[in-house]
Parts: C-alpha cells; sequence; structure tokens
C-alpha cells in the first residue's frame, strides 16, 4: 500500500502528547496502525516526550498525588499513550474496536442519493463526530466548510478534492479554512473514516435542511 497523504505534524505532534481529541485521535490511531511512517513519527515524538519529562525537576508536594504503588513511571505513561486505541486481541485492528465489528458486517444507513453512513459512539462527554461514510462510485458530496479541525482516511477506494486525490490509507487534514467538493472514484467508490470537531457548514441548501436528521 502506497500512502501518500499524512497527518499534518502538529497533528501527530498533539497525538503523540495525548492533547489530540479523541474523535480526531481515533483516525491518526487507524491511520498509523498501516503506515510505517507516520507510526515512526508518533514513536519518536513519544519517546523525545518522555525525556523531556524524566528532565523535569522534582518539585516537593505537601501530600503525595500517588501512593508508592499507584505511581506510574514515565516508560508507563508512554506505553498508555502507544495504547488508547490497540484492541486486547493484538489481531483485532483499531477499526474493528471503534466499531464492535468487521467492517464487513456494519451495518449502512442511507444518507442520500449513492450515499450511506455508520455513526460511531464515543466516550461519554466527547465532543465532535466520528462515523464511517459509504460512496457510490462517482458521486459527488454537497460541498462544504468545517467549523473546526477534520480528518478523514479511506478505508476502501479512493476520492479527490480541491485538495488532491485520497487513497487506501491516505488522510485529509483539513482545518476550517478550508471548502471542499469531495468526488468518489469513478469506478470504486469509496469507504472512509471521517472525524470532525464541530458540525460541516454546507451551502447546500438541501444539505443544511436535512443536517439535524444526519447529525453531519
Amino acid at each position: 500500500m502506497k500512502i501518500n497523504h499524512h497527518p499534518d505534524a502538529s497533528t501527530l505532534m498533539s497525538y503523540a502528547a495525548g492533547s489530540l481529541p479523541e474523535v480526531l485521535s481515533a483516525v491518526v490511531a487507524a491511520h498509523i496502525e498501516v503506515c510505517p511512517r507516520c507510526a515512526a513519527e508518533v514513536a519518536e515524538m513519544e519517546r523525545i516526550g518522555a525525556s523531556l519529562f524524566e528532565r523535569i525537576e522534582a518539585v516537593p508536594m505537601l501530600e503525595p498525588a500517588l501512593g508508592a504503588n499507584e505511581k506510574s513511571s514515565t516508560q508507563e505513561l508512554a506505553q498508555l499513550l502507544d495504547t488508547r486505541f490497540a484492541a486486547e486481541d493484538p489481531d483485532e485492528s483499531v477499526l474493528t474496536r471503534l466499531l464492535g465489528r468487521e467492517l464487513s458486517d456494519v451495518h449502512w444507513k442511507r444518507l442520500g442519493f449513492g450515499i450511506w453512513h455508520h455513526p460511531i459512539q464515543l466516550s461519554p462527554g466527547t465532543q465532535g463526530d466520528l462515523r464511517l461514510i459509504k460512496v457510490a462510485p462517482g458521486q459527488v458530496m454537497p460541498e462544504h466548510g468545517h467549523g473546526g479541525s477534520e480528518l478523514t482516511l479511506v478505508l476502501e477506494g479512493a476520492y479527490s478534492d480541491e485538495t488532491g486525490c485520497y487513497r487506501t490509507g491516505d488522510v485529509s487534514d483539513l482545518g476550517d479554512d478550508v471548502e471542499h467538493r469531495p468526488i468518489s472514484d469513478p469506478s470504486e467508490g469509496c469507504i472512509c473514516l471521517i472525524a470532525s470537531e464541530q458540525k460541516a457548514r454546507f451551502k447546500d441548501v438541501v444539505a443544511r435542511i436535512f443536517q439535524p436528521l444526519t447529525g453531519l
């Protein structure tokens, strides 16, 4: 698999530091599982972060925050970051854990002509939206912008928009300054994992009318 589009360095850094919102972290975790380059970058960032953490001078506390048996080492912290989205079964992918089933077993809901979706439940209190989108070959998605960051990981097929062509394994990392109109591959269509911090800003009137029903 040749991957040409990756998350921004700032996105990977936030993920490694554990400060990236959960909804976006889910997509990054699924991407680095299939992208050795980004997996290596995240591991290096975590190593550097752990090294810097070890150099911080200890400050005496009036009362210990943790008991001796509860205190976590820097190595344990790094391990925790590495396994945020890891499954108990080593053969189970990040996506399978998020879905609770295999991709082939997903129950799709029609979102529009030639478009289906499958919302993914987040942890209680988590902000944002995480869902699968399946688009028929050659289908055009409504033009839209974003209120915050949006990460899209292509799981199958391909699509293109104003920012480029994205194929299996690629990630589109968009900010709130980008408006686009994705078009699925004319022969394959596409299935994507999409995370967004806030709801999309659709230009199409019909899309805006149905937005409260779809949750997009």
